[in-house]
């Protein structure tokens, strides 16, 4: 089996979830100032100015039905991005990203058409249900449902990057959705963030979280998902509660127990077995 155009797919997935959660854990120092809201509009806003920078969309032409997917998929943008980070003002990284994971691991067993992809979903679902937390604690129930409602626009996003990173050339489809994304946040983004939205060190930081939460792993997938089947690229995904682990671990000072080591195992499998059994991508 020629495993020319996967590897390198995976490794864009990879490095889309690594550059992901360390941006979210950067992310939570600007709450204080800027609060959830604030500090993904200027998330947002930055990687929008960057990747117009990059890619340079042209406007002209854009009607129908990639007009629609467009705004639908910066309508998902807006929506994965606010409702993960007011669930993160509420709720631990790792839970929050444990509960957000609904959504990709949906998209895999959905796309599943052979009985071992489901055996791959299933130890997938096997490490985030290890992840979860323990049923009558003191977890915020409504951070818990805001990370659910962030996981069900990641789903959205999953098929509408693929459609748009079809439909377009290079990243001027994300230029555009992140451009629509910043807008329909702004409004809020200036009541919750206010004057310190201009001070120079929260705007240096959140130029950081843009980068590495938006621009470069959002880039990364739009890639990804030209050379992976959706249904492996939502499994590999399952790597997210994972790393969201480790980095509370390295950069939180955030112990992992025996129960979160074994999910990571679990997960870790998945994605392998996902990969190798995964049909060849197709021809660009």
């Amino acid at each position: 089996m020629n495993d020319g155009g996967r590897v390198p797919a995976v490794g864009l997935v990879l490095g889309a979830i690594v550059s992901v959660q360390v941006g979210a854990a950067v992310a939570t120092t600007l709450f204080d100032d800027l609060g959830p809201t604030g500090t993904v509009s200027l998330r947002l806003g930055f990687a929008a100015i960057v990747l117009v920078a990059i890619w340079r969309p042209a406007v002209k032409g854009l009607r129908g039905q990639r007009a629609r997917d467009v705004a639908l998929f910066g309508i998902a943008l807006a929506g994965m991005n606010t409702s993960f980070y007011l669930a993160l003002d509420r709720i631990p990284l790792g839970i929050g990203v444990t509960l957000e994971f609904v959504g990709p691991l949906g998209v895999a067993f959905a796309a599943s058409r052979r009985r071992l992809d489901l055996v791959w979903a299933t130890l997938a679902a096997a490490g985030i249900l290890l992840l979860s937390p323990a049923p009558g604690g003191d977890l915020d129930a409504l951070g818990c449902a805001l990370a659910l409602l962030a996981g069900v626009f990641w789903a959205a996003y999953i098929g509408l990057s693929a459609r748009v990173g079809r439909g377009f050339e290079g990243g001027q489809g994300l230029a555009l959705a992140m451009v629509l994304a910043a807008a329909l946040l702004l409004p809020a983004g200036i009541v919750d963030g206010g004057g310190e939205l201009l001070e120079a060190e929260l705007l240096a930081v959140g130029f950081g979280v843009a980068m590495l939460s938006s621009a470069i792993p959002y880039s990364l997938e739009l890639e990804a998902l030209r050379r992976l089947p959706q249904g492996v690229f939502g499994v590999l995904m399952s790597l997210e509660p994972a790393v969201a682990a480790t980095v509370g671990f390295i950069g939180l000072d955030q112990g992992l127990a025996a129960r979160e080591v074994l999910a990571i195992a679990l997960v870790v499998a998945a994605s392998a077995g996902a990969l190798r059994t995964a049909p060849p991508p197709a021809e660009a």
